[in-house]
């Protein structure tokens, strides 16, 4: 099979507009003592998880200009959650809105940005953090309706 060396954005001018929602999440795993330094606010950067849920909510704004073919969307909703527990932060993101096309890539974006901001903020303190699992679980609206995926 020779091989494909050209690319295209998907021509959406034929669907319906329809209310879409899409659900993501992802864990940056770390050490006991990065997430109580987490917990007590003592990272060198400063307050991680509002900072990481901020640069998630932009970054899902900035979907259409990150991944090289995806449609820019009118987001009407971003919901993102970091929650802290003893060796991990765990995010969730929403994200949804009306249109021809739905929102998955938004709400993967949120993620990934939100994990690798945790990320930045502690790398001085553990370098050894992982970002884990980050995984569409949920989308609505569309011609497949609901779908979970977990």
């Amino acid at each position: 099979m020779a091989a494909r060396k050209d690319v295209k954005m998907v021509d959406v001018s034929g669907k319906k507009v329809t209310s879409r929602e899409a659900t993501a999440k992802g864990r940056v795993t770390m050490r006991a003592e990065t997430a109580a330094r987490i917990r007590q606010g003592r990272s060198p950067k400063g307050d991680v998880l509002t900072a990481a849920k901020l640069a998630g909510i932009m970054a899902a704004k900035e979907t259409h200009r990150l991944v090289p073919l995806c449609h820019p969307l009118s987001i009407e909703n971003i919901s993102l959650e970091l929650t802290l527990e003893d060796t991990a932060v765990d995010i969730t993101a929403t994200v949804g809105g009306r249109g021809k096309t739905g929102f998955e890539m938004e709400a993967l974006t949120a993620v990934a940005i939100a994990a690798l901001t945790v990320y930045d903020m502690c790398k001085g303190i553990d370098a050894s953090m992982r970002l884990q699992d980050i995984r569409l679980v949920r989308k609505s609206g569309g011609k497949s309706g609901t779908v979970v995926l977990e």
